[in-house]
C-alpha cells in the first residue's frame, strides 16, 4: 500500500483519537508550534515539521510504557511515510528508542520536546501566567532549581542544543517566540503585564 503524506487535519484527528487529556493536547500544540518556527528558521518544510511535532507523543496517554514503539505501529497503520515515523521515534533516543536524531528536523524535536514543558511551567508560575511577557532569562533562572519542573530532563535539552550547534539561551528564546504564536490555544495567554517584545527577549 502506498505511503500517505498526511495533512495537518489528519494528524490532529489522529492525536484526538488517542489522546483526551488536555495537557497532552496542549503539549502537542506547543511542540507543533516550535517545530514550525524552527522549520522557518532553517528554510525547511514547515507543514511537515509541524505535523511531526503534533503527533510525536501520539501513544503517550494510552501506552506510556511502550512510548514511541506504539506510535510507530499507529502511524504505519495509517500508511504514514517512514521518514515521518523515524523522526517521531528519534525524539525518544536514549530513553525509549534506539533511533538517533540525525536530520536537523530530528535534532530540533529532540532538543525542544522537554524544553516546551519547562517553558510552560515557568510561564504558569508567573503572576501573569503568560508566555507573552516572559523571556529566556526567566527560564534560565529556574534551570538550576532541580525541584522546579522536576520531570524535565535538562541534560536532554542541553544535549539537543549541542547537537543542533546552537547556544542554549538561543534555543530557549526560539521556543518562547514559537509558543507565543499559539499562546491562547495552549493556555498561556494569561494576563501579560507588557506587550510582547520579540526583539529583546
Amino acid at each position: 500500500m502506498a505511503e500517505n503524506k498526511p495533512t495537518r487535519e489528519q494528524a490532529f484527528d489522529l492525536l484526538r483519537k488517542y489522546n483526551q487529556t488536555e495537557s497532552l493536547i496542549k503539549h502537542a500544540l506547543s511542540v507543533e508550534a516550535v517545530m514550525r518556527y524552527f522549520a522557518r528558521q532553517y528554510g525547511e518544510d514547515e507543514e511537515k515539521w509541524g505535523i511531526i511535532g503534533l503527533v510525536h507523543d501520539l501513544d503517550y496517554e494510552k501506552f506510556p510504557d511502550q512510548h514511541c514503539k506504539k506510535t510507530a505501529e499507529m502511524l504505519r497503520e495509517e500508511n504514514w511515510p517512514e521518514e515521518y515515523i523515524r523522526a517521531v521515534i528519534s525524539h525518544g533516543w536514549g530513553i525509549c528508542s534506539e533511533v538517533e536524531p540525525i536530520s536537523i528536523l530530528e535534532k530540533v524535536l529532540f532538543a525542544t520536546d522537554e524544553l516546551t514543558g519547562l517553558v510552560t511551567t515557568a510561564a504558569l508560575v508567573r503572576p501573569s501566567k503568560s508566555v507573552l511577557d516572559m523571556n529566556a532569562g526567566s527560564v534560565r533562572k529556574k534551570w538550576k532549581d532541580k525541584r522546579f519542573a522536576a520531570g524535565v530532563d535538562r541534560l536532554i535539552i542541553e544535549k539537543g542544543a549541542s547537537m543542533m550547534g546552537v547556544e542554549l539561551i538561543d534555543l530557549i528564546t526560539g521556543t518562547i517566540l514559537a509558543m507565543r504564536e499559539v499562546a491562547e490555544e495552549i493556555g498561556l495567554k494569561g494576563n501579560p503585564q507588557s506587550e510582547p517584545n520579540n526583539q529583546n527577549i
